[in-house]
């Protein structure tokens, strides 16, 4: 019996050692944890405050650039070859027009003081320097029917074009160029 009691004794020993060693274990990563707890309350922190104060400075942001707008007045884009024609309405400016469109009432106004009558499309096209090839002409053609849709030109039902302006109702959809 000494013996197995002897053998319970190194059993028994050799479980106080293993608890020990146990609670030394826990006792050293109750440490860590604490202070892994430590820096992520520190991290939630500093994101918290990071996403506060951006929140501010973009309000602020916001605030001033919704301020500037508000003042700034943004000059009309310079017209480019194949822009929109608007509408012909009081006081608006040639210069709202493609340069090519330009030309074309250039050409229609200085035959109104002259007395002159209207012009063909043809003959427009001569008058800018163009030729007189069909591609050239169809073009001019084109774009004296967009100004006429538009109340920039005057377009007779022979098919000639003279100067003159007036209003046109135009449909909801967006004008062409």
């Amino acid at each position: 019996m000494a013996s197995v009691l002897g053998m319970l004794e190194e059993r028994e020993t050799a479980a106080r050692v293993r608890v020990e060693g146990l609670r030394e274990e826990v006792a050293r990563l109750t440490g860590v944890l604490e202070a892994a707890e430590i820096e992520l309350d520190r991290r939630v922190i500093a994101r918290e405050e990071l996403v506060e104060a951006l929140a501010a400075s973009a309000a602020e942001t916001t605030a001033v650039t919704e301020t500037e707008a508000e003042r700034e007045t943004v000059p009309a884009p310079a017209p480019v070859p194949g822009s929109i024609v608007p509408p012909w309405r009081e006081g608006l400016p040639l210069t709202v027009l493609a340069p090519d469109y330009q030309r074309i009432l250039d050409v229609l106004d200085e035959r109104q003081p002259a007395g002159q009558g209207p012009m063909k499309a043809k003959e427009i096209t001569v008058e800018l320097g163009l030729g007189t090839t069909s591609a050239k002409v169809e073009g001019v053609r084109s774009k004296a029917r967009r100004l006429a849709e538009r109340g920039w030109l005057v377009q007779e039902t022979s098919g000639m074009f003279s100067a003159g302006r007036r209003p046109v109702a135009v449909p909801d959809a967006a004008p062409s160029a």
